[in-house]
């Protein structure tokens, strides 16, 4: 079985209904906060803000959103060193950032802690992650490496020429070079942790181009490739998706760029163009079409003669993995075998244990993991388990779907979601008829 690191590439808010979970506080935050306060066992500061948060906003407390499928992995501490989203770092702070949403604002950038971050140094602290003898596990938005709105893309200037990371069909999660100074990817800042500590702060460093990786000037570009990573990088993971209807993404990440939510994320404006299906999408094709994916799909069975000439290794030895797409709803359906068959696809051996994580080891590092992009995953600290949905899920009428975005958000904002919604429809169903089946 590869030994590559695991990509699970995905759009915004892909898990944040996909999961019932028991609450880590089975009464209103109140019950909660004094031993939190107490102990300061997992929680972080902004952790903190946000549950003083829930007592001014009791109706946060109604709308909470469950947590990644990240979580599930951050159990597997044993074998696996998760990552997640390093990418965001890149593209919306860094000199190669692709972004729009923080081009004019040169301070929130710098205060990110991430304005000197590449798509390099993202690759060196990943392949650090990899030195104590563990597998990577990437959770990452997939529009974070490609150029918004379908720009044709090249390869990022500090990414051509490829990676140790991901050299080779078949890569050693500990076989990489040292890298100086670097810590593991979540939630570092400039410095040492960030990149090469040589250059960090270097006032010759840029820190104001927007778009640069695919400007005119650069050159690296690779026919038919929709991303800022070469062909032969892509070949270097284990590449897997998680998607989610539009009807519940775009209205949770919509309600992440307003008040008062949008106070811990620092996203002040809702941008369609960040749905991120289009771009799921595209990678989806461009690897199946490069045979870095499929044409084989997880959970199928092997037809005999292949079974018989293990033609499943020979698929690995050649860079290939099987197509293997989760899709939320049949997860929180189905949990337990879902995960048994995406294990079984990246060589993973399930436990049921992965299904529980309500210790304090776990919601320590699990709050550390999440607190770069607080605000998006404030709910994941508090959650402590993936179980199955109790009863049938009914799905909406769009009429219904459009009174309560009115209710909550306002008629021009439903009108929005509603038409986000309605132009990511086409590419989720598209990647729906690809997912596991069990």
């Amino acid at each position: 079985m590869s030994n590559r690191p695991i990509f699970m590439a995905t759009h915004p808010r892909a898990c944040s209904t996909a999961f019932e979970r028991v609450r880590a506080y089975p009464q209103p935050c109140r019950a909660r906060l004094p031993r939190v306060l107490g102990a300061h066992s997992a929680m972080t500061i902004p952790a903190l803000k946000w549950r003083a948060r829930q007592l001014v906003y009791p109706e946060l407390l109604a709308d909470l959103d469950p947590p990644p499928l990240t979580q599930v992995f951050m159990t597997r501490r044993d074998i696996l060193q998760t990552a997640h989203e390093p990418f965001g770092d890149a593209f919306y702070y860094g000199p190669e950032r692709l972004s729009v949403r923080f081009a004019d604002d040169e301070e929130a950038r710098v205060k990110s802690g991430f304005s000197q971050s590449t798509y390099k140094t993202i690759m060196d602290r990943l392949e650090n992650d990899g030195k104590e003898g563990k597998r990577v596990f990437i959770k990452d938005i997939a529009h974070y490496l490609l150029p918004p709105n379908g720009t044709p893309a090249n390869v990022a200037p500090t990414l051509v020429g490829g990676h140790n990371l991901t050299n080779g069909s078949d890569v050693d999660s500990n076989d990489g070079h040292s890298v100086n100074g670097v810590e593991h990817t979540n939630g570092f800042v400039n410095g040492p942790t960030n990149g090469d500590a040589n250059t960090n702060g270097n006032a010759a460093a840029p820190t104001h181009t927007n778009g640069f990786v695919n400007g005119p000037t650069n050159g690296n570009g690779e026919e038919d490739n929709p991303t800022v990573m070469p062909t032969e990088m892509l070949r270097g993971f284990h590449w897997t998706f998680l998607i989610r209807h539009p009807r519940r993404s775009i209205p949770s990440y919509f309600r992440c760029t307003i008040p008062p939510l949008s106070e811990l994320t620092g996203f002040h404006e809702f941008m369609p163009s960040e749905a991120g299906y289009d771009e799921l999408r595209r990678l989806f094709d461009y690897l199946l079409d490069q045979g870095i994916i499929g044409p084989a799909k997880a959970g199928d069975e092997a037809p005999l003669d292949e079974a018989l000439n293990d033609a499943s290794s020979d698929r690995e030895r050649a860079g290939q993995c099987s197509i293997t797409v989760i899709d939320a709803d049949d997860l929180l359906n189905n949990p337990e075998a879902i995960l048994k068959t995406y294990c079984k696809e990246v060589g993973i051996d399930y436990s049921p244990a992965m299904l529980q994580w309500g210790d304090d080891d776990n919601q320590r590092y699990a709050a550390e993991a999440f607190e770069k992009w607080y605000g998006f995953h404030h709910d994941a600290i508090d959650s402590t388990c993936l179980r199955p949905r109790a009863g049938h899920h009914k799905v909406p009428t769009v009429e219904a779907e459009n009174e309560e975005w009115r209710k909550k958000y306002g008629d021009d904002a439903a009108r929005v979601i509603r038409q986000t919604v309605d132009a990511n429809v086409a590419d989720y169903e598209y990647l729906k008829s690809f997912a596991i089946k069990v």
